[in-house]
């Protein structure tokens, strides 16, 4: 028996619907009536009766909530005491300045439901270190964007998303469906911090930088820029702006992913548990339309 799946069983009884068990869970129903069809069949019995207003427990259904809320009790009381004898345990995430949203909602509701008893800190690093804090040795987990050199890291793919030009409302692209590098000859970029991964600055600004204009660290500065100085920059076509800043599409660059990163050294629990509930969360934004 999987405890997951008996912690699925039990909510459903609780809840007495499906529906308000999956929101309960963070999931969505497909996956769970599936999860209470497999309980069913690996025990050959029927647990649950469906009515038009939800579910009610038979009584194999009924034994079954008896003894499985029993076992799970005695397995949080192992998961304590355990966590007791190891001490308090940290979890470091490290972001980027437009990442650091994607922490929150969701993600972080789900890994504290599977977690409540971890403390988790949250670095959010500067344009100059797409690595978010992993190859400094600041994190333990990074959420962040492609592409960078990803030499000794390890990553799984979230969601990917298209970039533009972010550019004042008032320029002459401003109202094109897209742009190509031809329009965009001769135009001002932002810069980035010296030192900066070479294929992050390669795939996040132009060739023709503003040289008096001082590098940028956080994507803040870099509207601010367009907004004050007409400077280009590029952000992910989903990028939240200021008024009078618009993003045209640019359909030269292939869409950036957004990733849960850590080290290929790192052998922590919590690591593998965090990439797992990032997975899920963002699989389930997917199947929602999100």
């Amino acid at each position: 028996m999987d405890l997951r799946v008996l912690r699925y069983f039990v909510a459903v009884a609780q809840e007495r619907h499906v529906g308000r068990a999956a929101n309960r869970l963070h999931m969505t129903q497909p996956p769970l009536s599936r999860a209470i069809r497999e309980l069913e069949d690996e025990f050959g019995v029927i647990l649950f009766e469906r009515t038009p207003k939800g579910v009610v427990l038979t009584p194999a259904g009924a034994t079954m909530y008896d003894e499985a809320s029993a076992l799970l009790k005695r397995a949080d009381r192992i998961r304590d005491r355990v966590r007791t004898a190891a001490g308090a345990a940290t979890l470091t995430i490290g972001t980027l300045a437009d990442t650091a949203a994607h922490v929150c909602g969701q993600l972080v509701a789900s890994f504290r439901a599977r977690h409540p008893h971890i403390n988790v800190s949250v670095h959010e690093a500067d344009l100059g270190d797409p690595t978010a804090g992993l190859n400094a040795g600041l994190v333990d987990v990074a959420l962040t964007r492609t592409p960078f050199d990803d030499n000794g890291i390890s990553m799984r793919i979230l969601r990917s998303v298209p970039v533009g030009v972010v550019m004042r409302d008032d320029d002459p692209l401003a109202r094109r469906t897209s742009v190509s590098p031809v329009d965009l000859t001769a135009r001002r970029w932002v810069r980035l911090p010296p030192g900066t991964d070479p294929a992050w600055t390669a795939y996040w600004t132009g060739d023709a930088h503003d040289a008096v204009t001082p590098p940028m660290r956080t994507i803040q500065e870099c509207l601010q820029a367009v907004l004050w100085n007409g400077t280009s920059a590029l952000a992910p076509v989903d990028q939240p702006l200021p008024p009078g800043l618009v993003t045209v599409p640019f359909r030269h660059r292939p869409p950036s992913h957004l990733v849960v990163a850590w080290l290929k050294t790192a052998r922590s629990p919590l690591i593998r548990s965090f990439v797992q509930v990032a997975e899920r969360s963002y699989s389930s934004r997917a199947e929602n339309g999100l």
